[in-house]
């Protein structure tokens, strides 16, 4: 028997996570000797039916229900394309292998080489805003573009966008899961997990195939994402998110972590702002992100590159707003602009993505503070 299968043997009963799993293998040192020698200190707190399964693996070891659910389930990645992964295989992601009690076995489907890139997680918030979300696909879109390999949870919001600027700038991707990889999760992303694997990037998870998505495994997933990744980039996060708590088990993990800042009018931005306070670093372009990193980011897109030439009422609009967030009344100040002038001015900007408005005024967007005069007077 090979240590995929008594691993998945020994996971397969009740009662036997990845930290009781870890704690066998310590004591054992290796799945098998665990699997066949339980000690009875650990089987007396097992579940009635884990212990059953495991007296009859004891009395019949192949033929047994445990070691035939194994083969059965190998058998349907075999059928389904899905690749398994044991610790201590040859293609075990490295960094991950270095984290405290790693994933005993994952489920892949995708290219697993993928998982030989640098990687970089970008997370947020589900229900980010759109200059939020702008900057998770261009952070995405560059590192990408570079030859990062971009990491994240499949979720709404902020991983959504960090995949979809992966793709867009032609790199790969990596997507963990909450659930089995047969089972996508949330199911609005469906076609977005089709894109990922259709254009070269990978899905991931530690659990069994037809598992569902379970508060309890988004822990699990979050750490899988951070232990995976060189550093962590939170977009946006309110102060109690599971993104903070995937850039705090990064700092645990000794990786690097870095954040975004934003207005401190946007509760969003509460979660960077802490962090930063922390001791994250503080990240205004992909090449900020590469530097700490060693300089893998050769040629970052810069800003200067793709600033948009406005008409000139138009600037002096994303200029005023170049501080933060400003009211109708501060822009009609700022401008000079009558309101019906203004308004038009306003929906123009909107419409061409460079702003986007709030319950008490308008914001830029990251496109729309490309467009600043005061960014390029502080470069010059």
């Amino acid at each position: 028997m090979d240590a995929l299968t008594a691993s998945m043997a020994l996971l397969r009963l009740e009662g036997i996570g990845p930290a009781r799993y870890w704690q066998l293998l310590e004591h054992f040192g290796c799945p098998l000797q665990a699997l066949q020698q339980l000690p009875n200190t650990l089987l007396s707190k097992l579940p009635a039916r884990a212990r059953s399964q495991w007296y009859e693996f004891t009395r019949l070891q192949a033929q047994s229900a445990l070691i035939s659910w194994v083969e059965e389930e190998r058998a349907r990645c075999v059928e389904n394309g899905i690749h398994l992964m044991c610790y201590g295989d040859t293609d075990y992601p490295v960094l991950l292998s270095e984290t405290s009690r790693p994933p005993p076995v994952l489920y892949l489907r995708g290219r697993t080489e993928n998982l030989c890139l640098p990687q970089i997680a970008i997370v947020g918030a589900r229900r980010a805003t759109s200059a939020g979300l702008d900057n998770a696909r261009a952070f995405a879109a560059e590192l990408a573009t570079a030859g990062f390999a971009i990491t994240s949870g499949l979720a709404l919001g902020v991983d959504a966008a960090a995949h979809l600027g992966a793709l867009y700038g032609g790199g790969a991707t990596i997507a963990v899961l909450g659930s089995g990889v047969d089972r996508i999760y949330p199911r609005h992303n469906q076609r977005l997990a089709g894109d990922i694997l259709e254009r070269g990037g990978t899905i991931l998870s530690e659990l069994p195939l037809g598992s569902s998505a379970e508060a309890k495994n988004f822990p699990r997933r979050n750490r899988i994402i951070s232990g995976l990744s060189m550093g962590v980039l939170l977009v946006e996060a309110a102060l109690r998110s599971g993104s903070l708590i995937t850039a705090r088990l990064a700092l645990e993990q000794n990786r690097e972590v870095f954040a975004i800042p934003g207005s401190i009018h946007n509760p969003m931005a509460q979660g960077c702002h802490h962090l930063i306070r922390q001791g994250a670093t503080l990240v205004e372009t992909s090449g900020d992100i590469a530097s700490q990193l060693g300089g893998l980011l050769s040629e970052p897109v810069s800003a200067e590159k793709n600033r948009e030439v406005l008409e000139g009422r138009q600037q002096v609009i994303v200029d005023a707003l170049a501080g933060g967030p400003r009211s109708i009344e501060q822009l009609a100040m700022d401008s000079g602009e009558g309101s019906g002038e203004l308004m038009g001015l306003l929906l123009q900007l909107e419409l061409e993505g460079l702003l986007e408005e709030l319950p008490s005024g308008y914001q830029l967007t990251a496109r729309g503070s490309a467009c600043c005069r005061l960014a390029e007077k502080d470069l010059a």
